[in-house]
């Protein structure tokens, strides 16, 4: 079995970029000559009480120089709790019409305040570099065509995003934003339940040495949602986060575009019995 240290060590996940998508949506009611962009966001867990996050502005880019072109679509001007948004969770912080075209990119305005971490009750500052400046830039490629909607899925990693730092005693936190994106159209998803849920169960789809998409279980119910994955085969890790239960590791998971492959209900081992 694999354990949840060497999952996290081995993964080597693409973020920041996505290839350019075959194009796949849902009609609506647009201006001539518009599309709409949808941007969801929702989170890979981690082991924090909380990870506040403030986004000012969503933009977006319909040049291919990266100085120009940028275009305002939402100002959230909202914090979130990035911890929320997990187990199929989303948290839609931008739509707006668009003109027919390729917008090779969008970015995250994030403010340098009002971002903390809460750890074991106590809060603590989240310093974020550069983030307010020229905002987190990410490679979409979106292709919008009239009368469409191109649902946008924004991954923001915490567990790789949030880095202790010793530099500055002023400093005990840091945000490195790391993000996958993935048009919704052209995914599908992974679902199920473990069982027992107070084993309080890590749930990884793996494609190869990359870990494409996490969860935490439900800690009530157990279920589980896997989000965001392309077309394929995957295998899933289930590593349980508290101590006395044994993990699973089920190959060969198979992904349609649109569907969620359920998984029923993944026993895990109660160690010692």
């Amino acid at each position: 079995m694999k354990s949840l240290s060497n999952i996290f060590n081995k993964t080597l996940m693409a973020v920041l970029a996505i290839g350019m998508f075959a194009f796949v949506g849902c009609s609506t009611d647009s201006t001539p000559g518009m599309g709409t962009m949808e941007i969801k966001l929702h989170d890979a867990p981690a082991d924090y009480d909380e990870v506040n996050v403030f986004i000012e502005r969503v933009e977006v880019n319909n040049s291919t120089n990266e100085d120009e072109g940028w275009q305002v679509i939402s100002e959230p001007s909202e914090q979130f709790n990035l911890l929320e948004l997990t187990n199929g969770v989303f948290e839609v912080i931008g739509e707006a019409e668009l003109e027919e075209g390729l917008y090779p990119q969008i970015r995250l305005i994030l403010s340098r305040d009002n971002n903390n971490v809460v750890v074991d009750g106590e809060s603590h500052d989240l310093f974020i570099p550069s983030g307010s400046q020229t905002g987190v830039k990410l490679n979409v490629n979106a292709e919008i065509e009239e009368g469409i909607v191109y649902t946008l899925l924004l991954d923001f990693d915490a567990l790789r995003s949030v880095h202790t730092t010793g530099q500055s005693p002023a400093i005990d936190y840091i945000l490195k934003p790391v993000i996958r994106a993935s048009n919704e159209a052209l995914t599908g998803n992974i679902g199920g339940n473990v069982s027992p849920a107070d084993a309080r169960a890590a749930v990884f789809a793996i494609a190869g040495e990359d870990t494409l998409s996490s969860t935490y279980a439900d800690e009530e119910s157990g279920e589980f949602l896997l989000v965001g994955l392309e077309d394929g085969s995957y295998d899933v890790s289930v590593e349980p986060r508290e101590d006395g239960f044994g993990s699973e590791y089920l190959e060969n998971v198979e992904v349609t575009v649109g569907e969620t492959t359920d998984l029923e209900t993944i026993e895990l081992t109660v160690e010692g019995n």
